[in-house]
């Protein structure tokens, strides 16, 4: 999948509507669960104790967190765009995040992208992305939702 390359707010402009791309896969580990719950301190046992997730959860098996799932899109969205010459980028909201079905553990997930709109504030490009991570084998993804990213673009 080739990657979209981005180096200014009026580059970014000509794909408000469109879809960007969707990223890699991504394999969801226990390891990295258990190093999720350790750095959030939610330790609870269906996403930790596999034995006891097998016999007495729906999933058959332990599950993701939904804000570990959460905490990639970063990482997965910069598989989708690579945008340059930038001073920063920030996180600024996440709304209409809805978790649809759990990721059970060694499932694979990637992240599907769509521009529903951008504006520029004074030079800042205020995005807001459809976001829907999906889960290889389900019809249902992890999550639907929309976020958005203002990037400072340097002059």
């Amino acid at each position: 999948m080739s990657k979209l390359i981005i180096s200014s707010l009026q580059e970014l402009t000509q794909y408000e509507g469109q879809e960007m791309g969707i990223s890699e896969w991504h394999t969801i580990t226990q390891e990295q669960i258990t190093k999720f719950a350790d750095a959030t301190l939610d330790h609870q046992w269906i996403h930790l104790d596999a034995e006891r997730a097998k016999t007495e959860t729906p999933f058959g098996a332990t599950i993701a967190h939904g804000y570990l799932t959460v905490s990639l899109l970063p990482y997965l969205w910069s598989q989708i765009i690579d945008i340059r010459n930038l001073k920063m980028q920030v996180n600024y909201e996440i709304e209409s995040l809805r978790f649809n079905q759990a990721v059970t553990v060694n499932s694979d997930v990637r992240l599907r992208a769509k521009l529903l709109s951008i504006k520029d504030l004074r030079g800042i490009a205020k995005t807001r992305i459809e976001v829907t991570l999906e889960i290889k084998d389900s019809k249902k993804p992890a999550y639907t939702g929309i976020i958005t990213f203002l990037y400072h673009f340097n002059a």
